[in-house]
């Protein structure tokens, strides 16, 4: 399986965790994504009353010089290691 294989099953994987992940692990996680996605960050930082959205850039933004490949493996690393954690939502019959 090629690392795009892997970087779509984790992203489609996430989705299944059986309960939410924190915040700052679901920061990590978008940080992540955007940066294995588009790379370094190429939006205007949001304005300071939009609390949400500055966390979300910022995050990112740390990213800044990261390959995106190295972005996408430690994507899949980060899901891997929450669903061993948190656990995938079991499959109804």
């Amino acid at each position: 399986m090629t690392l795009d294989e892997k970087f779509k099953k984790a992203a489609e994987e996430v989705k299944e965790l059986s309960a939410p992940a924190s915040d700052a692990d679901l920061l990590e996680l978008y940080s992540l994504y955007k940066q294995a996605t588009i790379g370094d960050c190429n939006t205007s930082k949001p304005g300071m009353l939009d609390f949400k959205g500055k966390a979300k850039w910022d995050a990112w933004d740390k990213r800044k010089g990261m390959s995106q490949d190295a972005a996408k493996e430690q994507y899949i690393h980060k899901v891997e290691e929450l669903i061993s954690i948190i656990g995938k939502k079991q499959e109804l019959l």
